[in-house]
């Protein structure tokens, strides 16, 4: 399995990234301010950067550490990649099967069904680790339905019909989604899933999140010779990762919802660390940032038993791992992709 290195983010924007070496260098008003070996980075992440050399570039790309370039409010710009890795004829494989409708169904039905298991995992874990202060009634409720929904999903043969059972499901999550906010009710409180821009606070959250897991999946995807652009679940659309946004909706509630709302429930972040500007969005402030960033990180290295594999693995590298199978799948080297299951 492959070893878990770090993610450099580089959060201020005045910050210009530059090579020393083999080093990575960041300075701001020509000072420096921190500087880190390339081997041990993964990729690295500016948010409203200020530049990067064109030393720094190559270097990135020579040692195929991935350098992405997001707005100071986490929205996707660019992406530096080295040559593209892996063989060729798993990526016209992945092509082929990806314009095949029953294959399309079929494993956009797997992806789904991850999610939804893990959707109402994380109802079930809020009834039984906090079901003295909540409405338990109403999340039972909802898990019933998601049961259901799982059952649908499964025996679905049309990748319409797949869709439509996984926005009946995530309309069903998120309507529940509330209950599980123990504290900060007021300052974390969400009517119903909005992005572009986010217009409360916790869609501001889990929009980040979501936005630091999609470029963990999309650099797995790519490390093991896929196309993060053409998907099962979500079809062909210029300039969208689609594979990365199949493969990251089963780490959604796992990943990035349960860590949101830890950092609600134990006041890690407050009300006062987002705010809103003149478009009506809202976002969150760098020192939130920071603490967001520091988190994820630190979850990232926490380790579990992988429900498939049987092996102990770093939680940062369930991506890299559902990636591997992924490939294997299309390969023809397992008859069906295996979902990741939070147990």
């Amino acid at each position: 399995m492959r070893k878990l290195l770090n993610v450099l983010y580089v959060t201020t924007p005045e910050a210009y990234l530059s090579r020393d070496g083999e080093n990575v260098v960041v300075r701001v008003d020509q000072e420096e301010r921190f500087r880190v070996p390339i081997h041990i980075l993964e990729s690295i992440v500016c948010f409203g950067y200020l530049g990067a050399s064109p030393g720094l570039m190559s270097l990135c790309a020579e040692k195929g550490v991935g350098l992405s370039f997001l707005t100071a409010h986490g929205r996707f710009q660019a992406r530096l990649v080295g040559p593209v890795s892996g063989n060729v004829l798993l990526r016209r494989q992945q092509y082929r099967m990806a314009d095949d409708p029953l294959i399309s169904a079929k494993v956009a039905s797997w992806f789904v069904t991850g999610k939804i298991a893990n959707s109402r995992a994380v109802l079930r874990r809020a009834i039984r680790d906090h079901g003295s202060c909540i409405n338990t009634a109403n999340l039972t409720e909802a898990s019933e339905v998601l049961d259901r929904c799982l059952h649908r999903v499964r025996h679905s043969e049309i990748l319409n019909v797949v869709r439509g059972i996984e926005g009946e499901a995530a309309q069903i999550y998120f309507a529940n989604f509330n209950a599980l906010v123990l504290d900060q009710q007021d300052d974390f409180y969400i009517k119903s899933r909005n992005r572009r821009p986010p217009r409360d606070n916790l869609n501001a959250l889990l929009s980040f999140l979501y936005t630091l897991l999609q470029h963990d999946v999309r650099s797995a995807l790519e490390t093991v010779g896929l196309d993060p652009y053409v998907g099962f679940l979500h079809r062909d659309r210029p300039g969208r990762p689609s594979l990365a946004l199949d493969l990251m909706e089963e780490f959604r509630p796992y990943l990035a919802d349960r860590l949101a709302l830890s950092l609600i429930n134990r006041k890690q972040i407050t009300g006062k660390g987002f705010r809103q500007v003149e478009s009506g969005g809202i976002f969150m402030d760098e020192e939130t940032r920071k603490i967001v960033l520091t988190a994820w990180q630190k979850r990232k290295q926490e380790v579990i038993t992988h429900p498939y594999l049987e092996e102990k693995i770093e939680i940062g590298l369930l991506p890299y791992a559902q990636a591997l199978l992924f490939a294997r799948y299309i390969r023809g080297d397992i008859d069906g992709y295996p979902p990741f299951f939070w147990r």
